[in-house]
C-alpha cells in the first residue's frame, strides 16, 4: 500500500483521486489528508504568510518524515528548489493551463471595475491591459470563491480547476495564453516521492506524460532563475512540439508595476527559461 498526502480541500482530493486513478491496479494508495498554513490562514494574503509553498510544505514535511509515501500538488504552487531528500517523480498530462475570468468577459467590464483575485500575476497583466481596473483580495477554495463572485465585478479562477470540479459559472471568459500568461506549472499536477523510494519512483513513472514534463520544467526553471521562491509578479508557459519548446514569460518588478513579456523558443526548455528570466531581470530592472 502506499500512503498520499494531499490537503484536504475538494480540488485537492480530485487530483489525489485522479493520480489513484492513473495508477491503476498497479497499486493500492491510501488517502491522508494535510492541513497546510495556506489552510489555516485562509483569510490572509499569501504574501502575507510565506509566499510560493504555504500549501505544499507540511504535505512534502509528511513524505520525508515517512508518514507518506508519496505527495500530489497542484504543480503551480511548488517552489522552485525541492526539498533534499524528495523528488518529483511524475508530472502527468496537463489540463488546461489558462486562466478564467468568471462573471463578467474581459471586453464588457464596466470602467472602474472591480476583480477580485490574490494573485499579484493576475493583477499586473489585468491592469497592463485595462489600467482603470481596481482590485480586491480573494482568497479561499475554489467554492468560497465562485460563492463571493457577485460581490464583485469578476473573479479570477484557474479554468483547471472549474473544470476538475465540474464548475459552469453562467459566465466564464477563459483568457488566452497570450492575453494572461499563466503561472508557473499551472493546470499541471507534480507527484513527489522521497529520493530513495525505487518502488515508487517506478510507480509513479508509468504515469509521466513526457511533453507537460519537459513544459514544467523549464517553467521552473524560469522560475529558479528568477530566484526561487520568488515574490514577484511573474508567470510562464511553455508549449513543446515535437523535440522544440516556446515559452511566454512575464514579470513586473512589483505588484503595482508594469508588466514586461516576451518570448522565445529552442530544444532545451530549462536553458529558454533561464534565458527568459535573465532577459526579464534586466528588462523590469
Amino acid at each position: 500500500m502506499l500512503r498520499a498526502a494531499t490537503r484536504g480541500s475538494a480540488l485537492a482530493r480530485w487530483q489525489t483521486a485522479h493520480i489513484v486513478e492513473l495508477l491503476g491496479a498497479a497499486a493500492d494508495v491510501q488517502t491522508m489528508l494535510v492541513a497546510t498554513t495556506g489552510d489555516r490562514l485562509a483569510d490572509a494574503p499569501i504574501s502575507a504568510i510565506g509566499g510560493k509553498g504555504v500549501f505544499v510544505k507540511e504535505v512534502q514535511a509528511a513524505v520525508l518524515d515517512g508518514r507518506a509515501d508519496l505527495a500530489v500538488h497542484s504543480a503551480k504552487d511548488l517552489p522552485a528548489a525541492t526539498p533534499e531528500g524528495l523528488v518529483i517523480a511524475a508530472v502527468p498530462r496537463r489540463a488546461d493551463p489558462r486562466d478564467a475570468l468568471v462573471g463578467c468577459r474581459l471586453s464588457e467590464l464596466r470602467p472602474n471595475a472591480v476583480v477580485a483575485t490574490g494573485s499579484a500575476r493576475r493583477r499586473v497583466q489585468l491592469r497592463g491591459i485595462r489600467p482603470d481596473l481596481a482590485f480586491a483580495e480573494l482568497r479561499g477554495n475554489i467554492g468560497t470563491r465562485l460563492a463571493k463572485a457577485a460581490g464583485y465585478d469578476a473573479v479570477v479562477i484557474a479554468q483547471a480547476a472549474l473544470e476538475r470540479l465540474g464548475e459552469h459559472p453562467p459566465v466564464a471568459d477563459v483568457l488566452d495564453c497570450e492575453v494572461m500568461v499563466p503561472q508557473v506549472g499551472q493546470g499541471a499536477l507534480a507527484v513527489e516521492c522521497r529520493e530513495d523510494d525505487r518502488r515508487a519512483r517506478e510507480l509513479l513513472a508509468a504515469i509521466e506524460d513526457a511533453p507537460t514534463r519537459r513544459a514544467v520544467d523549464a517553467e521552473r526553471a524560469f522560475l529558479a532563475a528568477l530566484g526561487g521562491d520568488c515574490t514577484l509578479p511573474a508567470g510562464a508557459h511553455a508549449r513543446v512540439d515535437g523535440s522544440a519548446i516556446a515559452m511566454r514569460a512575464v514579470l513586473a518588478k512589483s505588484p503595482d508595476g508594469r508588466c514586461r513579456t516576451m518570448a522565445g523558443q529552442g530544444d532545451d526548455g530549462e536553458a529558454l527559461g533561464r534565458d527568459l528570466a535573465r532577459r526579464l531581470l534586466d528588462a523590469v530592472a
